[in-house]
C-alpha cells in the first residue's frame, strides 16, 4: 500500500497513526496539494489527502473511510468495536474531532488564501465558534476518563489527539490547554506513544 499525504495534514496524521498502531507496512509519499505541479488529481478527484493506493492500484479516499478499513486488516491494536452502539459512539468522537478540524481549516484557508480586504471576519468568527464549541463538547464527553471511550485506547483518541495537535500547530493562540485541562492531559499521554511522536505535524 501507498499513502499519499502531507506532513502537516491532521487527517493524514490520523491515518499514519493508525498504520503505525496496527503495524501495517505502507509507503508514505508526500504530496503538496497546493503546489502548481501537484498530481493529487490522479488519486483523488476532490484534490484532497489522504489517499490510500491499494495493492491492486485502486484508491481509497477520506481519512474516516481509510482508518475504518485499516482496522479490519489485522487484530493488532483494535481501534473500533465490531458493531453496535459502542462502535457508533467511537465514530461520533471521530466525526466531532474532524468537524472541528474542518472549521479550523476553513479559517486558515480564509486567512492564507484570500487577500486581507476580501476576508470575512464574520464568517471566520462563525467557524471559530464551532471550534470552541467542539472543544467544550470534547472536554465534557471526556470528563475524568483515561481515554475517550473509557479505559481503552481507541480510534476516538487518535482522532481527538490529531485534532488537538493540529490546533496547537496552526492556532497557538487558541488556549485549549488552559481552558480544558483534561484534554491537555489526554494529549500529553497520547504524545508519549511512538505513533504520535513519529507523525508530529510540520
Amino acid at each position: 500500500m501507498k499513502l499519499i499525504g502531507s506532513l502537516a495534514s491532521p487527517y493524514v496524521r490520523k491515518v499514519r497513526v493508525v498504520l503505525a498502531e496496527k503495524k501495517l507496512d505502507c509507503q508514505f509519499e508526500v504530496e503538496n496539494v497546493w503546489a502548481a505541479d501537484t498530481v493529487i488529481d490522479k488519486f483523488n478527484p476532490l484534490g484532497k489527502v489522504p489517499s490510500l493506493v491499494m495493492e491492486d492500484g485502486s484508491v481509497m479516499i477520506d481519512s474516516r473511510v481509510i482508518v475504518e478499513y485499516l482496522d479490519t486488516l489485522t487484530p493488532v491494536c483494535k481501534l473500533l468495536p465490531p458493531n453496535g452502539r459502542d462502535r457508533a459512539d467511537i465514530k461520533c468522537w471521530e466525526a466531532l474531532a474532524d468537524g472541528m478540524l474542518d472549521a479550523a481549516v476553513n479559517v486558515r484557508l480564509e486567512r492564507t488564501m484570500r487577500p486581507a480586504e476580501q476576508q470575512s471576519a464574520e464568517w471566520m468568527a462563525r467557524q471559530m465558534r464551532k471550534v470552541q464549541m467542539s472543544l467544550a463538547s470534547l472536554s465534557d464527553k471526556l470528563g475524568e476518563q483515561a481515554y475517550c471511550a473509557g479505559i481503552h485506547y481507541s480510534l476516538a483518541d487518535v482522532a481527538v489527539g490529531c485534532a488537538l495537535g493540529w490546533l496547537s500547530f496552526r492556532f497557538p493562540e487558541i488556549t485549549w490547554r488552559d481552558d480544558h485541562a483534561n484534554l491537555a492531559r489526554l494529549y500529553d499521554k497520547l504524545s508519549e506513544r511512538q505513533s504520535f511522536k513519529d507523525s508530529v505535524p510540520q
